[in-house]
C-alpha cells in the first residue's frame, strides 16, 4: 500500500489516556497510513500525546463537536479511502484491515458493527442502539447491524457529498449511514469486538434521551419521511374512526374530538408527503452537485 492510500480519521475530546493506547497500535500496524486526530478542544494533555507520536493534529480552540471533527479530519485527509475511530479506547487498530477489505470488495461505506450490547457504553444506549438499528432496517428494507458505530471505512470521494447534511454533533454514523443508503451507495457491516472506553464518557443521560427521540426522527427525514409520517396517520384515522363509531352508536353524535382526530390524521400525511419532497429535493441537489465536481475532475 502506498503512501496515504488511506487516511484515519480520529476525533478526540480529552482522550489522551485512550490514544496512548490507540495511536501506538495504528503506528505498528499501518505505517503508511495518514493518521490524523482532530483534538477538539481538550482541555487536558491531549495535544501532548498527539505530538509525541508525531501524528498529524487539527485542533479546535475550543469544543465544535464530534460530526464537526469529522468534518474537519476528511476534508484533510489525502487518502482515497478514510477509516473514522473512536479515541476513547474502544476501538482496535486490528479491525481497520477487515474493513478496508471489505470495502476494497465493492462497497461505498463498511460499518464496523458492535458485536453486544454489553460492550457498549451503557445498557440504556445498548438499547437505544437496538431500537434505532430495528428502526432504519425498516425505513431502507435491508438489514442494519449497527447503525451508531463511530468506527467506519469509507470511500472519501463519496463520503464528502454529504457534508453539508452531516451535524456537529454525536449523530454524524446515522446520518451518514442514511445519506448512503438513500443515494444508493452499497453499505456493509463488519464485526468488530470494542474494549471498555477509557476514561468518562461525554454522554449525558438526559440530553441522551432526547437525542434518542431526535435521531428516530432524523432517521426518517433522512431516508423516506412518509415511512414514519404514514403508519401514525393511520393509526390517528383508526382512532377517529373507532371513536366516531362509538359516541354514534351511543349517542347518535358526531364529536368534536373525532373531527379532531382525522383532521390531525390529514395533517401528518400531508407533513410526510411534503417531507418526501424535500427529501427527494435534498438528495437531487446533493447528486448534481457531485456530478459537478466529477466533470471539473
Amino acid at each position: 500500500m502506498s503512501q496515504f492510500d488511506i487516511s484515519i480519521v480520529i476525533p478526540a475530546k480529552n482522550e489522551s489516556d485512550g490514544l496512548k493506547m490507540l495511536l501506538p497500535e495504528l503506528l505498528v500496524e499501518y505505517p503508511n497510513a495518514e493518521i490524523i486526530v482532530v483534538n477538539d478542544g481538550s482541555d487536558d494533555d491531549t495535544s501532548e500525546v498527539i505530538q509525541s507520536f508525531g501524528i498529524k493534529e487539527i485542533k479546535h480552540p475550543y469544543s465544535k463537536g464530534n460530526g464537526a471533527s469529522i468534518k474537519a479530519g476528511v476534508l484533510s485527509a489525502k487518502g482515497k479511502q478514510v477509516v473514522f475511530m473512536d479515541g476513547d479506547g474502544q476501538h482496535q487498530a486490528k479491525d481497520v484491515g477487515r474493513l478496508l477489505d471489505k470495502l476494497a470488495s465493492g462497497y461505498d461505506m463498511v460499518v464496523g458493527a458492535r458485536s453486544t450490547i454489553e460492550h457498549q457504553a451503557n445498557i440504556f444506549r445498548g438499547l437505544a442502539n437496538k431500537i434505532y438499528n430495528r428502526i432504519a432496517s425498516y425505513m431502507v428494507g435491508q438489514t442494519i447491524d449497527d447503525l451508531t458505530s463511530g468506527m467506519r471505512a469509507v470511500n472519501k470521494k463519496k463520503f464528502i457529498q454529504f457534508l453539508s447534511l452531516l451535524p456537529n454533533g454525536f449523530s454524524y454514523p446515522t446520518t451518514s449511514t442514511m445519506a448512503f443508503y438513500r443515494s444508493g451507495y452499497t453499505v456493509g457491516f463488519e464485526k468488530i469486538d470494542v474494549k471498555k472506553r477509557v476514561g468518562k464518557s461525554h454522554i449525558n443521560v438526559f440530553k441522551d434521551g432526547v437525542r434518542f427521540f431526535l435521531i428516530i426522527f432524523k432517521i426518517a427525514t433522512l431516508y423516506s419521511p412518509l415511512k414514519l409520517f404514514f403508519p401514525f396517520s393511520v393509526i390517528v384515522f383508526v382512532l377517529g374512526l373507532v371513536r366516531y363509531i362509538y359516541t354514534y352508536v351511543q349517542f347518535n353524535a358526531f364529536t368534536n374530538m373525532s373531527a379532531i382526530l382525522f383532521m390531525s390524521s390529514l395533517l401528518i400525511f400531508l407533513i410526510g408527503l411534503v417531507s418526501e419532497q424535500v427529501s427527494m429535493l435534498t438528495y437531487k441537489d446533493v447528486s448534481l452537485e457531485q456530478k459537478n465536481l466529477d466533470a471539473d475532475e
